[in-house]
């Protein structure tokens, strides 16, 4: 069963069996307890990992560099402006000439509608796998890690939890949608029923809610798409309110956010937690935007998880690369 992974690209947790997906998680936890034990995990001794940043990066880089040194290899940071990409070197190079000096490709790209299309061109050329650490389309390492940490928190039988995921207001930047729609991907296939919340105008792909539904279909779960935060919150298990771009309402940055400064009343408060089960986790995939995502009686509050998702972070990262880098030849 362990080398059915090896040499597999990591783009989107929907191109996994959820055996697979089982086997990552059943490695995270074995791997999380020998870290908690200093006990040594060479499973990569001397392979390098090349990490391709083209947006900013804290606990994902972090995750990948610390993670694949305690495996025992090296990790090569690059930012794109300082490579040859930034003189206009295509895809099928950088992959074809990197994959030959190492054994993974991991990068981050989340220009939308450009940097999934980036990945999926570095796979198509790679001899090594092609690890997504967060593109516009899909996020699956932070979504690992938010199923891994739900799991410790309420139990591996995940079946009827109900999460929400919603919407918030930010102002720092236009973030990715690639967070929540890994996480309606996914949730409905460990058997949770998703209310997904946002203002008019901040849908999500149309193709990847298609998909989510249709995931809910198989596995008998519900999932619901509303246009009012509370929604989201009323008896919630798990609770995800994070802001995301609005696509869909504009090409014009300034006009999108205006949109969203018309929303700033969606914000986690300690009442909208009220809304949700007396135990109800807050989730957050980091960094908040604190006073208008969340405020911080809840994020630092007794509800919140968020340090223990990002920890978790650390130990999914070691075991998709144990599983893609490594395993039998």
């Amino acid at each position: 069963m362990g080398s059915m992974l090896r040499g597999r690209h990591f783009i989107t947790t929907q191109e996994f069996e959820k055996s697979e997906l089982d086997l990552i998680l059943d490695l995270s936890s074995d791997l999380k307890r020998r870290f908690a034990t200093g006990e040594p995990t060479p499973l990569l001794d001397y392979k390098t990992v090349f990490l391709i940043f083209f947006d900013e990066s804290t606990r994902t880089r972090n995750s990948m560099e610390c993670g694949i040194t305690q495996l025992g290899g090296h990790g090569n940071f690059l930012n794109p402006k300082t490579m040859q990409t930034a003189h206009g070197e295509v895809a099928r190079d950088t992959a074809r000439i990197l994959s030959r000096y190492g054994h993974a490709i991991a990068v981050r790209h989340c220009t939308f509608k450009i940097g999934n299309a980036y990945l999926r061109k570095l796979a198509e050329f790679s001899e090594a796998p092609v690890l997504n650490l967060q593109d516009d389309y899909y996020h699956p390492m932070q979504v690992m890690a938010d199923l891994m940490t739900i799991r410790e928190k309420l139990g591996t039988n995940t079946r009827k939890l109900k999460v929400g995921i919603s919407w918030a207001y930010a102002e720092s930047h236009l973030k990715p949608l690639s967070v929540p729609q890994s996480q309606i991907l996914l949730f409905p296939r460990y058997g949770m029923d998703v209310t997904l919340a946002y203002p008019e105008g901040f849908d999500l792909m149309p193709d990847i809610v298609e998909t989510a539904k249709k995931n809910a279909e198989e596995n008998g779960t519900k999932f619901e798409i509303s246009h009012s935060m509370d929604d989201a919150f009323k008896d919630a298990d798990i609770v995800f309110p994070k802001s995301w771009g609005g696509f869909y309402v504009s090409d014009d940055k300034e006009e999108i956010m205006r949109k969203v400064r018309e929303n700033r009343h969606w914000i986690c408060t300690p009442e909208k937690m009220k809304l949700a089960e007396k135990h109800a986790l807050y989730m957050h995939a980091l960094p908040a935007d604190r006073g208008r995502e969340v405020v911080d009686e809840v994020i630092d509050g007794p509800q919140s998880v968020v340090i223990d998702e990002a920890e978790n972070r650390l130990h999914t990262a070691k075991a998709v690369m144990a599983l893609t880098m490594g395993g039998r030849p």
